[in-house]
């Protein structure tokens, strides 16, 4: 029996892991990306094997430098070899920069770098997708057609002058996101951008102490770090049908961080 197959990126750790651990008891066949750490994307295969609705259930560890467009055609073509189909992309795979450097600091080869990999990256891997979907309309196996799901963040519309190369990805994501919704709307494709706040990750254990103090002073209304299940439980909504009249919507995952308050 054919299942959906979902493609998320960057599921080896983190958030990903997160989304994929939340989409595997409702019964998806996932391909489960990585950048290079192998065995960290294993034990997520591990761990969605053990909480998968059925045991038939396929998760494959497949391996891919964003940056490459070799590598993304590859990534793509793994997961149509492996699965036969590819019914949702979640972009969710990025880096932070390697130091944070105030803007006059910033070191034009750390931009492109961060630019490459959270830009380029998953727009034209979702090309790939693009492509796939286009050419095969109407054969989802989710509730309201084919999935495409980009997961930005706070960052996209809140500066942070120590990170600007990744304010600028972020950013740029959240208008790709806009940009293939309205191209892929008419075409049984939805898209939504996912806008998660201080999520607790290994991307942000460096800066732990500076924001638990933050988020006690009140700069997180709901008062806690967000999760990585947090991004789940909203991706899995999406691929089983939530919200069927909604497309280039964004969804905050951030406990009221972005509200603007006196």
């Amino acid at each position: 029996m054919s299942r959906p197959v979902i493609l998320i990126t960057g599921a080896s750790r983190g958030l990903g892991r997160g989304v994929a651990l939340s989409l595997a008891p409702e019964g998806y066949d996932l391909a489960i990306h990585y950048a290079s750490n192998r065995q960290a994307a294993e034990e997520t295969v591990a761990a969605c094997q053990a909480v998968a609705k059925t045991k038939d259930q396929k998760f494959l560890a497949v391996p891919a430098q964003l940056a490459s467009s070799e590598d993304r055609a590859s990534l793509i073509q793994r997961v149509l070899e492996g699965f036969g189909r590819l019914d949702a992309l979640i972009n969710n795979a990025g880096i932070a920069p390697r130091e944070r450097a105030d803007l006059p600091d910033a070191k034009e080869e750390i931009f492109d770098e961060v630019l490459t990999v959270n830009l380029k990256g998953p727009y034209f891997l979702t090309q790939l997708a693009a492509r796939y979907w286009l050419a095969n309309p109407g054969k989802s196996l989710l509730p309201g057609g084919y999935k495409l799901i980009f997961v930005t963040s706070i960052s996209a519309n809140t500066a942070s002058v120590n990170r600007g190369e990744y304010c600028i990805s972020k950013a740029g994501l959240a208008m790709a996101a806009q940009l293939w919704a309205t191209r892929l709307a008419a075409e049984g494709v939805q898209v939504i951008e996912l806008r998660p706040g201080v999520m607790a990750t290994d991307m942000t254990t460096g800066v732990k102490d500076k924001y638990d103090k933050l988020i006690a002073e009140g700069l997180v209304p709901q008062k806690r770090w967000g999760k990585p299940e947090d991004v789940g439980l909203a991706a899995k909504a999406i691929c089983r049908g939530d919200f069927p009249f909604s497309t280039g919507d964004v969804i905050y995952l951030d406990g009221g961080l972005h509200l603007r308050r006196l």
